[in-house]
C-alpha cells in the first residue's frame, strides 16, 4: 500500500513550504512505513542554508520523519482521528551521519515502538540510497486541532 501527496494532505495539516513528505510506501498498518522526500534545489531553505553549499537542515530531516510518523498514526486510527492533529513531543538520540543535498531522495523508515492511542513512539531512520543519514527516537501525541 502507498499514499500519494494528496492522501497525505488529507491526513496531516502541513502545506508548502512545510510539507516534507511526498509519498508514503511500505505501510504496515499501524506499525511502520517509509516516507519519501525528493530533495530539490527549489527547496525554500537552500538559499540560506547554505548559499555556496546547499544542505538540508537536520531539524527538517527530523520534521520529515515526524510527519511520516503522523501519517502512520492518523492512517491507523481512521475515523477516530477526525478533528485530531499529531503534535511532536520529543526527540531522543538524534544523530546525523552525512549531509542531505539537492538531488537526494530521502527515505524515512519509521517503526512504532509504542502507540495505538494518544501517545505514539517511533524508531526513525533516514536513508539516501542505502546509506543511513539520520536517526532518532520520536514521541508524538494526538490532540484536538
Amino acid at each position: 500500500m502507498e499514499l500519494s501527496i494528496a492522501e497525505i494532505m488529507e491526513m496531516i495539516p502541513h502545506r508548502y513550504p512545510f510539507l516534507l513528505v511526498d509519498k508514503v510506501v511500505d505501510i504496515v498498518h499501524g506499525e511502520s512505513a517509509t516516507g519519501i522526500k525528493n530533495v530539490t534545489m527549489n527547496e525554500p531553505f537552500f538559499p540560506g542554508h547554505f548559499p555556496q553549499k546547499p544542505v538540508m537542515p537536520g531539524v527538517l530531516i527530523l520534521e520529515a520523519m515526524a510527519q511520516t510518523a503522523g501519517v502512520i498514526a492518523i492512517q491507523y486510527l481512521g475515523d477516530d482521528a477526525k478533528g485530531k492533529v499529531v503534535y511532536f513531543m520529543g526527540i531522543d538520540g538524534a544523530k546525523f551521519r552525512r549531509p542531505v543535498v539537492p538531488g537526494d531522495v530521502l527515505y524515512m523508515k519509521l517503526t512504532k515502538t509504542r502507540g495505538g492511542g494518544a501517545v505514539w513512539k517511533f524508531d526513525a531512520e533516514a536513508y539516501v540510497d542505502d546509506e543511513l543519514v539520520a536517526q532518532a527516537k520520536l514521541t508524538a501525541m494526538l490532540g484536538a486541532e
